[in-house]
């Protein structure tokens, strides 16, 4: 195939059986790295293709978010030579990755056992919503209803409003990152053992995990945790503070911190009382601290106020849209967009997070069409095409 990727994957091959966003994620992240993804698609497409608005020419930005770098080709797997195509891609395939619903591609002969004997260095990988014991598997695994079930929602918001989901399918993409994480420990595996294995990955768990230290508070702690709103259960001051023109994020993680913030917005004797010298007791005495910080930073604006606690060393930041948060990486160099094809077909996109020395991130090929690339891999899996070349 034409325009043969040059990553740190370069060379390996993904069978994409997934769909809408923890799996197309994590199969992204593998096509920017240098894997060659190719994204197998029911006659009706990814669902994502039909999540609209907002659209760029026509075409779900949702989609367009997590498909880059990949060759879309239409598999019905209703269709008995569909089928056959779909588990030579699999035979082929160093990694197959997944998200039906547990065993749901048992009867293709596309689940892990029926796949790795005939290609036993595949890296397969599944991911569910709960799991796949007797009670999990039967679970609808939507990001909203982890968000729910998992806790994250009796966390998000305040005291006042109830539950919120988060801003976006957090759990979706944390899966898809953890997923990621699994095929590439299992990839380094099989360089000594010579086999694949199967990797799976669950929402609820890599939710459970993803909590950090909520979890741990009870687990670890016995408490369970509630919603604070925009502060921190064990950190203060760590939110929103009001300046004269609206609120400032300011993040003080530790005394030292705290003593330069005090010192910058002209109350030195803060650190030094009894009730907030130290982190435990700004915690306990919060209620009382938080009013002598907004009359002091209530005198100027939350910009003024920005650019001289960040000098003194002091986390601390405005709180942005997102056409804000864009703005301020391409403000500091961090070229955050990324064009990728060109002409009609070319797509903005937010670049890959991480950076090689050696090995760059190539972003070689836009979203694509429903079945773009379809004619040649099916060439390509047929017995006249059975070449790699």
């Amino acid at each position: 195939m034409a325009d043969r990727p040059t990553g740190p994957l370069s060379g390996l091959l993904v069978a994409d059986f997934s769909r809408v966003l923890a799996g197309p994620y994590a199969t992204m992240l593998l096509a920017d790295l240098g894997a060659e993804v190719i994204k197998v698609e029911a006659p009706a497409g990814d669902d994502t293709r039909a999540w609209a608005p907002p659209v760029r020419d026509g075409i779900s930005t949702y989609y367009l978010a997590v498909n880059r770098n990949k060759r879309s080709v239409v598999l019905d797997l209703k269709d008995d030579v569909d089928v056959v195509l779909a588990r030579e891609l699999a035979g082929r395939a160093d990694v197959m990755i997944e998200n039906f619903r547990p065993g749901g591609l048992d009867r293709f002969g596309l689940d892990f056992d029926a796949v790795a004997s005939g290609n036993p260095r595949i890296v397969y990988a599944s991911i569910s919503g709960f799991g796949t014991t007797d009670q999990g598997r039967v679970l609808p695994g939507y990001d909203l209803i982890v968000q729910a079930m998992s806790g994250l929602m009796s966390l998000t918001g305040s005291p006042e409003t109830g539950p919120f989901r988060s801003g976006i399918s957090v759990f979706d993409v944390m899966a898809g990152m953890h997923a990621t994480i699994g095929i590439l420990a299992a990839l380094n595996a099989r360089q000594t053992s010579g086999v694949g294995q199967h990797v799976e990955v669950n929402l609820l768990s890599s939710a459970l995990s993803g909590m950090v230290n909520q979890t741990s508070a009870y687990v670890a702690g016995g408490v369970v945790p509630q919603r604070m709103g925009n502060s921190h259960p064990s950190l203060y001051p760590y939110e929103p503070i009001p300046c004269a023109d609206g609120e400032l994020i300011i993040t003080s993680g530790n005394d030292a911190q705290f003593r330069k913030l005090c010192e910058v917005i002209g109350a030195p004797e803060l650190a030094d009382h009894p009730r907030f010298s130290r982190m435990k007791d700004r915690n306990a005495h919060r209620d009382e601290l938080r009013p002598l910080l907004i009359e002091r930073l209530s005198k100027r604006t939350r910009m003024e106020w920005f650019a001289d606690i960040i000098a003194a060393g002091v986390p601390c930041g405005p709180i942005n849209d997102v056409s804000g948060g864009v703005g301020f990486a391409t403000e500091i160099g961090l070229e955050p967009v990324v064009d990728v094809g060109d002409g009609e077909a070319m797509v903005p996109s937010i670049r890959n997070p991480i950076t090689f020395s050696e090995t760059p991130v190539d972003y070689r090929l836009p979203p694509p069409g429903l079945d773009e690339h379809g004619e040649e891999l099916r060439r390509w899996l047929s017995d006249e095409g059975n070449s790699d070349e």
